[in-house]
């Protein structure tokens, strides 16, 4: 498998899974209807379990812009690569996307509420408040970089996400559990801009009865906070070692 095949399917995989709980929890009709944001988190946290399993061994399984544009920072990656890298991921993130709306589609053509249904494919703010947003943003996404360029030898190398196997998503997945849990009470924590911008996308392109717009307005948000966060938690571990 190549390293964009790897990312692609990963990311793919992962949407899946994570637009799916949102789903299962806001549709109309679903078994996991009004089970909360503890389910949100959680499953969330396993979704990224289960991508990073799927693609580490192939492409260290980045998933993320953010961790990308770290490697490209920290110069692991020339630009080329990490353009490849994120080009999978957001494809992968818009076939993801398409899946959970393929596979709840009867529950999206009962479900009345605009926003619900664009939460499945896309974050947005508890109180709009785009400065405040941007900085949830920037800060939840420097948590997650800067611990994972701490773990097994504090580089964020290819394989440095999943150093010990499958169990080495481990620890990624319980940082990005604790994020939502503390953290993604003000935005829904994208800390990602193609796990964003691109379900947001397929939800503007698909043909969801009674959708909510695009929210171009506030959709930059999740792009541009993931990649402030990433650099500074590059700046700061170059810094301290």
């Amino acid at each position: 498998m190549t390293a964009f095949i790897a990312e692609l399917i990963g990311t793919a995989v992962m949407i899946l899974l994570g637009g799916g709980v949102v789903a299962n929890v806001v549709l109309k009709g679903t078994k996991g209807n009004d089970s909360g944001w503890i389910v949100i988190a959680t499953a969330w946290a396993l979704a990224v379990f289960v991508g990073v399993t799927i693609a580490g061994p192939y492409s260290g399984a980045h998933l993320n812009c953010a961790v990308t544009i770290a490697n490209l920072a920290l110069g692991k990656m020339d630009l080329a690569t990490s353009l490849s890298y994120m080009g999978a991921q957001f494809l992968g993130a818009m076939i993801g996307a398409t899946c959970v709306w393929l596979f709840y589609k009867s529950h999206f053509d009962t479900t009345d509420d605009a926003g619900a249904k664009q939460a499945v494919f896309c974050t947005a703010p508890a109180i709009r408040n785009l400065p405040i947003n941007l900085f949830s943003e920037t800060i939840a996404t420097f948590v997650l970089i800067f611990t994972i360029l701490h773990f097994t030898d504090a580089k964020l190398s290819d394989d440095s996400i999943v150093g010990l196997g499958s169990i080495g998503a481990i620890p990624v997945a319980f940082v990005v559990w604790v994020i939502g849990l503390s953290l993604g009470g003000t935005t829904g924590y994208a800390i990602n801009p193609a796990r964003d911008l691109g379900p947001r996308i397929m939800h503007a392109i698909l043909p969801i009865q009674n959708k909510a717009g695009f929210d171009a307005g506030y959709a930059w948000v999740p792009v541009l906070g993931p990649i402030i966060g990433a650099l500074l938690a590059v700046g700061l571990n170059t810094l301290i070692h």
